[in-house]
């Protein structure tokens, strides 16, 4: 069987609260964590997509499953870039279908999976990671959500440290529209990834801190790269209130990362 080939098909159960569990309709008991163990091809005979079921004693309904419910039931050892980051990077680089992007630091997949999800059939997405314990975490969940939505890029998987397999890049793709650098020192691998990048096409660092984001901002500079865009984004939930009303909730602000966004320019006229 190929990578992202499949047998049966995938489906969420939802709870009311929007806490979802991703089941795959075979034959034989499966075990889903906070659902415990059931053949799922014998518990959803005869039901459909819109329909509620009971599995133990919880009442679910049953949806296709896309990006959120991935998200959810995926699979993490490396710390992922969450929603609220990887939206605005999409937006800011205008990432989207067919769209050719380089990913340093695949991690979990998180923010692959949020790339994948946008790019469609006609996308290339090169993902370089150099921990193979973190590579073949983050391919599974690729490999699930490949299963799961309607389009999914051309997907590369490079184990290997960024700033030493440029040769292998070139081969898959020479122009690129984004690269999203997501490791400790991003500004020692920019030079190289630079090169891959067209012109009009933009380059974003992800910098846990301020140290970080200073050498990255420095060295894009230093490239010839227009900085448009750095600073942190914060997210604020609200919830209703016992007595009425709604009010800021009560989860931490807390800072995720510094983003860092430049783009590539054409060189001067002599």
């Amino acid at each position: 069987m190929q990578r992202g080939e499949s047998i049966g098909e995938w489906l969420a159960l939802r709870e009311d609260d929007g806490r979802a569990y991703l089941v795959h309709r075979v034959p034989g008991e499966v075990k889903v964590k906070g659902l415990g163990r059931f053949d799922a091809e014998k518990l959803l005979e005869g039901f459909e997509i819109g329909d509620r079921v009971a599995v133990g004693q919880k009442s679910l309904s049953i949806v296709d499953p896309r990006l959120p419910e991935a998200r959810r039931n995926m699979s993490r050892r490396a710390q992922v870039i969450g929603a609220k980051d990887a939206g605005f990077l999409i937006s800011w680089m205008g990432i989207g279908v067919g769209s050719k992007v380089l990913e340093g630091g695949h991690g979990s997949a998180g923010l692959a999976m949020h790339l994948a999800s946008v790019m469609g059939n006609s996308g290339t997405l090169i993902s370089v990671e150099s921990r193979p314990e973190h590579a073949e975490v983050g391919a599974l969940n690729m490999d699930r959500l490949e299963q799961i939505l309607p389009e999914f890029p051309e997907w590369h998987l490079v184990t290997g440290n960024l700033g030493e397999v440029g040769g292998s890049l070139e081969d898959i793709c020479t122009s690129l529209d984004a690269a999203i650098i997501d490791i400790a020192e991003p500004w020692g691998v920019l030079a190289e990834t630079v090169k891959l990048l067209r012109v009009g096409g933009r380059l974003a660092c992800y910098c846990p801190t301020s140290a970080q984001l200073e050498k990255s901002w420095n060295e894009c500079e230093r490239l010839g790269l227009v900085v448009e865009w750095s600073g942190e984004v914060v997210e604020r939930r609200w919830s209703k209130a016992s007595k009425g009303g709604v009010r800021p909730g009560n989860q931490p602000m807390g800072h995720t990362a510094f983003l860092l966004i430049s783009a590539k320019v054409a060189d001067e006229e002599e």
